[in-house]
């Protein structure tokens, strides 16, 4: 049967891998090898050098592009490799138009690095779809989204950004990984790449660094193919193979993510200490309707301020969880904690992040898998 005409549930576990010729093992080999034995030059089994190419990789490879509904899947040692490989299409004047609440080291790698090569970028608001025409000119290539957004949830319309892309031939890049592909799939909605942390959702075990792109289009394939391997930003036999783990639980990780997300974002909006709370699965949060259409539920990522909104309050906040650990990151079946502010969005400057809404009390949560209700006794205790 062919994996595209499986469920998406069934494709998570199945995609892309099968049994070892040489041993039937069920599990994906790591390929541990550096180089490949050739018959004679140039001739060789689909594999020359381990930059370039790896069994476990292409499995992995396969296995995105199957549960992304795309064509062609690749992968990097990391998420920001993955980002500045699609940076790198772009050439000294081109243009790119940015949702500007993005994760912080997006922001970081734009401004800092690809703006100093001659590559301006538009930050502006992208709940509406439309705000975008505003800024395209001759020089635009891209448009750059996330959706969910980091850290406030907010959703963008990837099917009307797309349609906006077509009209001026854009490439729409979203970035996926707050949703993962068991939410939300981008590629559907008319977007040309995906990209992914895969350390977070895909992953799902805190325990790899990862980053990927999918797409349909061959030739940009082609393209993204040959900055894979010549700038070579590859990601290990090991880290590949524990993506591939990770994928075969995401529906079951996934639907706890949901469930728990759902109960601890309810809880935070009736507490007296709370201001706000982003989570796009509440009907009046913005653009809910959007998220309905494009999302298959609302998954486990949420923020709050507090109604003391200072730096102050938010640290005795995260000073006092016992089961929500303050760290980086996200996805893991884990609960984590973090302060945007001074952590994931540190390198924003503080007048440009409050602008954006990322207040200084602003706290992200990312929702484990843990019994719901002994995490709403962590956040009861800790929010006091």
């Amino acid at each position: 049967m062919q994996s595209n005409n499986l469920k998406l549930s069934t494709r998570l576990i199945h995609a892309g891998v099968s049994p070892d010729p040489t041993t039937g093992a069920i599990m994906t080999p790591i390929y541990q090898t550096s180089t490949y034995v050739q018959e004679a030059p140039g001739k060789h089994k689909g594999y020359e050098y381990a930059r370039t190419q790896n069994p476990t990789r292409t499995a992995l490879q396969n296995a995105l592009a199957s549960i992304e509904n795309g064509k062609f899947g690749l992968c990097f040692s990391s998420g920001m490799a993955a980002t500045d490989a699609v940076m790198k299409l772009l050439m000294p004047g081109d243009e790119v138009i940015v949702a500007n609440d993005l994760y912080g080291g997006t922001f970081r790698v734009f401004t800092k690095v690809f703006a100093n090569y001659g590559i301006r970028f538009h930050f502006i608001n992208m709940s509406h779809a439309e705000n975008i025409r505003g800024y395209v000119n001759k020089n635009t290539k891209m448009i750059w989204a996330e959706t969910p957004t980091n850290p406030l949830l907010n959703i963008v319309d990837i099917e009307a950004c797309a349609k906006i892309a077509k009209e001026h031939k854009l490439t729409l890049v979203v970035d996926n990984t707050f949703a993962s592909p068991y939410l939300q799939n981008p590629l559907d909605w008319g977007a040309d790449i995906v990209v992914h942390s895969a350390t977070k959702y895909l992953g799902g075990h805190s325990d790899v660094v990862h980053g990927a792109l999918i797409m349909n289009d061959a030739e940009l394939e082609e393209r993204l193919r040959f900055i894979q391997n010549s700038c070579g930003a590859v990601p290990g036999p090991h880290d590949a193979w524990l993506v591939l783990r990770g994928i075969k639980t995401l529906h079951v990780r996934m639907q706890r993510h949901c469930e728990n997300g759902r109960a601890i974002a309810t809880f935070l909006r009736h507490h007296p200490k709370v201001e706000k709370v982003y989570w796009c699965g509440f009907p009046d949060h913005p653009n809910h309707d959007i998220a309905k259409k494009q999302m298959r539920d609302f998954g486990g990522m949420l923020s709050f301020t507090l109604k003391d909104d200072s730096i102050e309050a938010a640290n005795r906040v995260l000073s006092k969880t016992e089961l929500f650990s303050l760290a980086e990151s996200l996805g893991g079946v884990e609960s984590l904690i973090g302060h945007p502010a001074t952590m994931t969005h540190g390198s924003i400057p503080r007048e440009q992040r409050i602008a954006n809404g990322l207040s200084d009390s602003l706290i992200r949560l990312s929702v484990g898998i843990e019994d719901v209700e002994d995490l709403i006794a962590d956040l009861r205790q800790a929010i006091g």
